[in-house]
């Protein structure tokens, strides 16, 4: 049975949709891009963050809301399993060409490097919804940690606590089960961590 977006009548909810909303996978990227590009390169990386944030976080964004405009996509979450399988691959030709334009102009290594493992962990988040819903929030997020304790040290591995609430807002929602939480951040770790410390 396909698990969708619903309100939930308990005192939790109000607390976890603020969660779900103001960490869903746009904003975590675009913070971490953020943080990484001006931390690593200064004002220059602040610039190429934002252009890798256009092709990783805003026009995935977009697409959504154009879809939801459609009528194709049920809402911001992309709740249904199904909608995903459709949209998810449009995403991953968006991260494809803003990471094919920061190695065309030579962007900074990092940056391009944590744009190419966005991608990866893409790779098997669409596999697995093909039959089971993983949670994007949780893998972007994990995700996001991973990358930035590689890049600017293991201290940043303290993030993970929030990772967690995350994943508890997505159950509490009833958006995900927990197991679906965890495998999404061992999912993000893992795919887009390696990834990440390979090609940096």
């Amino acid at each position: 049975m396909e698990q969708h977006a619903m309100t939930v009548p308990t005192p939790a909810a109000p607390w976890a949709r603020r969660i779900t909303d103001g960490l869903e996978p746009k904003n975590v990227i675009i913070a971490m891009l953020l943080l990484l590009g001006g931390a690593r390169y200064g004002w220059r990386g602040l610039a190429w963050a934002v252009f890798a944030a256009l092709f990783t976080a805003v026009i995935p964004t977009l697409l959504i809301r154009f879809g939801m405009r459609r009528g194709t996509v049920d809402d911001r979450h992309v709740g249904n399993r199904r909608r995903r399988l459709t949209l998810f691959p449009l995403i991953m030709v968006s991260v494809a060409a803003g990471f094919a334009g920061m190695l065309l102009a030579h962007a900074p290594r990092d940056l391009t490097a944590v744009v190419l493992a966005m991608f990866a962990s893409l790779v098997p988040i669409l596999v697995i919804t093909a039959w089971w819903k993983v949670s994007v929030h949780t893998a972007v997020a994990s995700g996001a940690v991973v990358c930035l304790a590689v890049a600017l040290g293991p201290w940043w591995l303290l993030l993970y606590p929030p990772v967690a609430v995350i994943g508890w807002s997505r159950v509490v929602l009833r958006d995900h089960t927990a197991a679906q939480t965890v495998v999404g951040t061992a999912v993000g770790a893992l795919a887009a961590g390696l990834t990440f410390w390979a090609a940096r």
